[in-house]
């Protein structure tokens, strides 16, 4: 149990695991079916459903919450700074051949300082299908560090950043000889050096955060233009 923990992680494998606990995810699949029926609506990419891996299809749902647990971008390939490795371009190649058309419309999901640098971090590379499906199409690089999704889980949104103030206030709190304050320690005592120490430490994180560029997750996760 302790290894699993130091086991780092891989993004196809969370996806799955999304997936599995998407109970409406047979239905979803069951309208992309629909879909590929219509000749009412052009398909960005003109797959041959019979052909295609149910395992490596996806919903933007799925893909969106991945994306916002370890803090990654979903954007498309052409914001990506690395170049695709050989091994992706056969596997486009090879889908290309078999479903007898030309694939276009990519989208990366990695980590955000890989639309800024050259580094290989387990990036997925999708085709889209239409109607907010995607199909996995390459993964390759590392994976992620087994902490991730505990490190990034203070960006999820305002609420999750002000536990964690407020835990490591009171870490402070306690490790604080309250004697430096006053001769005659009380609880009062306690709780005004608390809210003392949680707004010294929300406002140092505040001013980080915004001198910094930074924000939440929800708010990055598909954003071109945020950089952190």
């Amino acid at each position: 149990m302790i290894l699993n923990l130091f086991q780092r992680t891989n993004l196809k494998t969370i996806l799955d695991k999304t997936k599995a606990c998407d109970l409406s995810f047979e239905e979803q699949q069951k309208a992309l079916i629909n879909l590929y029926s219509s000749f009412e609506i052009k398909l960005i990419n003109a797959f041959s459903i019979d052909l295609l891996d149910p395992k490596k299809i996806y919903h933007i749902k799925q893909i969106k919450k991945v994306a916002i647990d370890y803090r990654l971008r979903f954007l498309d390939l052409k914001y990506f700074k690395n170049n695709l490795p050989d091994s992706a371009h056969s596997d486009i190649k090879y889908l290309e051949k078999i479903h007898n058309t030309k694939l276009s419309g990519f989208k990366i999901m990695a980590p955000s300082v890989l639309f800024r640098l050259e580094k290989a971090d387990d990036p997925l590379l999708f085709a889209p299908l239409g109607n907010d499906f995607y199909y996995l199409v390459h993964k390759w690089g590392n994976d992620l560090h087994p902490l991730r999704k505990l490190k990034m889980w203070p960006f999820k949104n305002i609420w999750t950043l002000l536990l964690l103030i407020l835990a490591i206030s009171f870490i402070t709190t306690e490790v604080m000889p309250m004697t430096m304050f006053t001769k005659s320690p009380s609880v009062s005592t306690y709780w005004m050096l608390l809210f003392f120490n949680f707004k010294a430490i929300a406002s140092i994180v505040l001013f980080y955060g915004f001198s910094m560029g930074k924000n939440f997750n929800p708010a990055i996760w598909n954003n071109k233009y945020n950089k952190t």
